[in-house]
């Protein structure tokens, strides 16, 4: 992967808002409706492209396709691997809320969780693969998208094992670690596809820490760490054949507007996170419950050879974030780890679920990555005496 030497570089985390009429097609595709296939092919190819420009022209060093073949960032899955034909209409167990009124006046104002995350599968079978062909056309819009394009590498992220296994329940496994290196044996062929391409892969992994409270909120400190070691054994198989230096995971608290306030630290996970078979981090923050974590690294030696990719920018908000601040951040970081081992990057994505509004209208969004890149610049003076060469 590349690394800053010479200037902060910038990215973010994989999903931009769609385009209205793109989603359209989309989504009917998701609910298995009619759609029109070879015009979602012509939309799709040319939406990339025209997103891809846009990054470059924001000056984001390091872009994607934006997950824009994606219903979401998880339950694309399930029009590619076979095993997954079941429908899973069942939420996640959680605690009590704490914030009952909270909660009821949110489901007024909008759609609930299970209509936002789209048409998620249960597995009912073997795994395998179906359908690689959407996985392929992904790869080649993107890589056609970046033909003249000023960028220093591209990325293109995929779920993670473990999210999987915290989305999509199994009916057919008996027991979670057949499960877990089941999607391994699956996923392994994306993972490796990707890289193979020429692009960094992004492992998306919010379910590292989200399980705490949802599937293990019950459950001992003791079972919810197993149960992490586990899926990070699990993901470390399926990764066994790309290189270290082509993998970044990302890990967040659940991309959405709340309270937050059981997330769980992350000095208490801290050591597992680096326990993954990659070379750069992505770990949130930006946001108010999670903006002091900078000093973690205070406490913990950042790994010789690795790279950190904090959130320094949030993705909830319609703030936009002043230059300055976001400068600030990065130069925490940097006098840390090293500001050589120190990319710029969001919270999280923009467009997480594809089939509803998103919280920050694209105009906002760009002006947010706009005031990044020039934090990032900003950030490079102070770190390097010197101005950004972009």
């Amino acid at each position: 992967m590349k690394r800053s030497t010479e200037r902060i570089l910038t990215t973010h985390i994989g999903s931009l808002p769609r385009p209205k009429d793109l989603w359209e097609l989309i989504g009917a595709k998701d609910k298995n409706q009619p759609y029109d296939q070879a015009a979602l092919g012509e939309r799709l190819k040319s939406a990339v492209t025209a997103i891809v420009r846009k990054q470059a022209e924001v000056g984001i060093d390091i872009p994607s396709d934006g997950e824009f073949s994606k219903a979401s960032f998880t339950n694309y899955i399930r029009e590619r691997l076979s095993g997954l034909e079941g429908i899973n209409t069942e939420m996640f167990p959680g605690p009590p809320s704490k914030f009952p009124g909270y909660d009821e006046t949110m489901r007024m104002r909008g759609p609930n969780l299970a209509a936002r995350l789209g048409t998620m599968p249960v597995n009912i079978g073997p795994l395998g693969w179906k359908n690689r062909a959407e996985l392929d056309t992904d790869i080649a819009n993107l890589k056609d998208a970046l033909r003249g394009m000023k960028f220093e590498e591209a990325f293109m992220p995929a779920v993670a094992v473990g999210q999987v296994f915290f989305m999509v329940p199994t009916k057919h496994y008996a027991s979670d670690r057949e499960f877990l290196y089941a999607l391994a044996d699956v996923l392994k062929d994306e993972y490796r596809a990707i890289a193979e391409a020429g692009l960094v892969l992004q492992i998306d992994s919010p379910d590292f820490v989200m399980m705490r409270h949802r599937q293990y909120w019950n459950r001992s400190w003791s079972d919810y760490r197993q149960s992490i070691e586990l899926r990070v054994e699990a993901l470390n198989h399926a990764l066994a054949d790309v290189p270290e230096d082509r993998i970044r995971f990302h890990v967040c608290w659940g991309n959405f507007e709340g309270p937050h306030d059981n997330d769980i630290p992350l000095k208490d996970v801290v050591d597992l996170v680096l326990k993954v078979k990659a070379q750069a981090y992505s770990i949130e923050g930006a946001n108010p419950r999670h903006a002091h974590e900078w000093r973690v690294w205070e406490d913990v030696k950042f790994p010789a050879g690795k790279i950190l990719i904090p959130g320094v920018i949030d993705t909830v908000t319609t703030f936009v974030e002043h230059p300055e601040l976001v400068a600030q951040r990065i130069v925490r970081y940097a006098q840390i780890v090293g500001r050589e081992n120190v990319i710029a990057a969001p919270d999280c994505g923009f467009g997480t679920f594809g089939g509803w509004e998103p919280r920050v209208h694209p105009e906002v969004m760009w002006a947010k990555f706009e005031a990044m890149v020039e934090g990032a610049r900003l950030a490079t003076q102070q770190l390097w005496g010197k101005a950004s060469a972009a």
